[in-house]
């Protein structure tokens, strides 16, 4: 498992996944912009923005527009950078199910890490995005960020990111170029979340999905993994809410 997962031009993948991110931000701001015009929400997408609570349909269209421009990073990665899939990324084995359980360790661990520091505020993105929704528009969220956002974030992030930059690695050492993937990785899905508390736990994250999905050549155990990391986060939102 220590060969380098070879990709024919991985710079021109590097560049598609850039473009393909700047392109799902211009689209998420277009979405919620046009949604706020006609809603008429005070203070248009600037309004939005500066809320401490966003609407159910802001989060949901912000989401949409950015998985759009990972679904072109994706889509470029294979066309113009020559990224193959790995051979049955997607499939599943009875053994997977042991992934849900790392993941579920994986959000434990985090919250053991920041215990000491006593940190304040680190509920701030989670009530941000879950604070003002009820009802339909809180069930769609959930499912949203407990099964879509592991989904297409490990297409993204482990499928075409993470390969392109092992691939860029030293090619005479296959455990360098590893090494390198992994942190360099990490630290990009930490910081696109931008959100500076949460930087280092999810930079862990990253760390661990990115040997998930290297050790297996498969997709579907760190989707898993990220699934149970977030479902636990989502059970904590909504024991909270029924109490």
């Amino acid at each position: 498992m220590d060969e380098i997962d070879e990709s024919p031009r991985p710079g021109a993948v590097l560049v598609a996944a850039l473009v393909g991110f700047i392109v799902g931000e211009l689209l998420a701001a277009a979405f919620v912009g046009t949604a706020a015009n006609l809603t008429h929400f005070p203070g248009g997408l600037s309004g939005i923005a500066a809320a401490r609570q966003d609407p159910w349909w802001a989060s949901s269209l912000s989401l949409a527009g950015l998985w759009s421009g990972f679904a072109v990073a994706i889509i470029a990665a294979a066309r113009v950078g020559g990224l193959r899939p790995w051979p049955h990324q997607w499939r599943f084995t009875v053994g997977d199910l042991w992934y849900l359980a790392l993941g579920i360790v994986a959000q434990f661990v985090v919250a053991i890490a920041y215990w000491p520091w006593h940190l304040r505020h680190l509920n701030a993105p989670v009530d941000k995005l879950f604070g003002a929704t009820h009802g339909a528009g809180f069930l769609l969220l959930v499912v949203l960020t407990t099964f879509g956002a592991p989904v297409v974030e490990e297409w993204f992030f482990r499928g075409v990111v993470f390969r392109a930059l092992v691939a860029l690695g030293p090619t005479r050492s296959p455990r360098l170029a590893l090494a390198f993937g992994v942190v360099a990785s990490a630290l990009i899905f930490a910081s696109v979340h931008g959100e500076a508390r949460q930087f280092a736990g999810l930079a862990g994250l990253g760390a661990v999905l990115a040997l998930v999905a290297w050790r297996t050549k498969r997709l579907l155990p760190s989707v898993l993994t990220h699934v149970a990391f977030n479902a636990v986060a989502m059970t904590s939102v909504i024991a909270h809410r029924v109490h």
